[in-house]
């Protein structure tokens, strides 16, 4: 084994539940209800499914690029050829941030929710625990990654079909009672409660949701036939999403009145407004709020555990393509990037600071700080996969060497770039409106641009990078991308 090379050691049904199982979390078990709330249940789903179809053509996208080039550092290695140097050093340093710092927000989760067993154990006591499984599992294997990994999206992705299945039963009073119908959905503002305006709000909240589907691009580069299994997982994920977030919203919509104040805060720190939970206990389940609790933890772990992995190897693929020190690019025997795996865990420990502050404030204030990094990886894979296939054009490659294409180009790498841009620029449009500006608010919710901003031109102005022609993109498979 080299010491710098990873292992394909992913399957297909691995790949599939990493797609899935990093778009089905808190934002839908929790967020949902106050999305609901704020926007009625018609402006819930119109909101959620304008970013399922846009995740869904950035999925497509990059399943074009990671198909034909399989790598652990995607988003950084497509940008780097594809785009221009200086940007492939910024989209992966700020996925490896964006994803670290969700370590630190999933374990301030965790310690809240098992709060709910035992009120007295310090919150400290359970982040580190849960820091040590997630090393742990990603200190095994890749294969024990995707093992876990697929475990944890099964238990989600089994409620939320039982969800349904309950769901359905109960709105034809088959359970719960009498039939509801659309009763909830006419009811006095609904389905379009609060305007455009809390629609957008809604359109913001769903985009958070929606993280996390891209890991599947990470995985690629430690995936078995990527060629063929990339395609398989791409194609299953929009109608997956469909199923179960709009599906599932619907009956939430159905089920719940908009106006019920348990949809109101939708937060960690009291499971029982979860819109799960509601409707549970309507159709008569006792133990719902423990059940869904436990679900949610799992969620938690998931997304914490995607994490570890995710900016694991993105700070590997930056040490082996000259863009952090070499040190972070060993690998153990079994091919774990050891090093870059310590420092993530490290700034993953940032989570014990909950224990300090209070349970809760720090779980926001992490979650504030990378919160916009997301959004600005999915604007890079959509530049990326347009300058990807204008490349492959005019250099006078045919489309048919592609294992996988992107349907309806250039259409939807277009429309991911403007529905991204409105999302990003649209973080807290609220505090720009009445009297005053809120400042502090603008400066929470907007700072992770100027950051992505200043790595991106400090790069490009320190390195002279200039954006690559497209007669001269890379399309070559050395021994970096195999």
């Amino acid at each position: 084994m080299s010491q710098n090379q990873l292992q394909r050691g992913l399957k297909a049904r691995h790949l599939t539940m990493i797609a899935i199982g990093g778009s089905i979390g808190t934002g839908l078990f929790l967020a949902s209800g106050g999305s609901i709330h704020s926007a009625g249940p018609g402006g819930a789903l119109v909101a959620y499914l304008a970013i399922s179809i846009m995740v869904y053509f950035l999925m497509t996208s990059l399943g074009e690029m990671a198909a034909f080039m399989p790598v652990s550092g995607s988003f950084s290695t497509y940008a780097t050829r594809f785009v221009d140097p200086s940007l492939g050093f910024a989209l992966g340093w700020n996925y490896w941030y964006n994803w670290a710092i969700t370590i630190a927000v999933e374990l301030s989760a965790s310690a809240l929710i098992m709060k709910y067993w035992f009120p007295d154990t310090p919150a400290i006591v359970w982040s580190a625990l849960f820091l040590g499984l997630l090393f742990a599992l990603n200190l095994l294997s890749v294969k024990a990654y995707g093992e876990s990994e697929y475990w944890f999206a099964l238990i989600k992705v089994v409620t939320v079909i039982i969800f349904i299945i309950v769901g359905v039963l109960m709105i034809f009073g088959i359970m719960g009672g009498q039939a509801v119908g659309f009763q909830n959905f006419t009811k006095g503002d609904a389905p379009f409660n609060g305007g455009f305006m809390a629609l957008l709000g809604v359109f913001m909240i769903a985009g958070f949701s929606f993280q996390g589907t891209e890991l599947v691009g990470v995985a690629a580069g430690e995936s078995e036939d990527p060629a063929r299994n990339i395609p398989k997982a791409i194609r299953q994920i929009f109608w997956r999403i469909l199923l179960f977030y709009i599906l599932a919203i619907l009956i939430i919509g159905l089920l719940v009145p908009y106006d019920n104040p348990n949809l109101i805060s939708g937060d960690l720190t009291d499971i029982a407004i979860s819109p799960f939970t509601i409707v549970f206990e309507n159709a008569g389940f006792a133990f719902a709020a423990s059940v869904m609790n436990a679900v949610i933890l799992t969620s938690v772990l998931s997304a914490g555990n995607s994490g570890m992995y995710a900016s694991t190897r993105m700070l590997w693929n930056l040490a082996k393509e000259g863009k952090a020190p070499k040190w972070f690019a060993k690998v153990t025997s079994n091919g774990v990037p050891i090093n870059a795996l310590i420092l993530t865990a490290l700034i993953g420990a940032l989570a014990f600071l909950s224990s300090l502050f209070g349970d809760g404030e720090v779980y926001v204030w992490l979650l504030n700080a990378s919160g916009m990094s997301g959004f600005i990886a999915w604007l890079g894979i959509a530049i990326s996969h347009y300058r990807f296939r204008k490349a492959f054009i005019a250099q006078g490659r045919d489309l048919s060497e592609l294992p996988y294409r992107a349907k309806w180009f250039p259409f939807g790498p277009i429309f991911a770039f403007i529905i991204c841009c409105i999302v990003i620029f649209g973080q807290n449009y609220s505090a720009f409106i009445g009297g005053t500006v809120d400042w502090y608010g603008v400066l929470v919710s907007y700072i992770g641009l100027p950051l992505f901003l200043f790595i991106w031109l400090a790069y490009k102005i320190t390195q002279k990078t200039k954006v690559v022609p497209l007669e001269q993109v890379d399309f070559s498979m050395d021994e970096h991308t195999k």
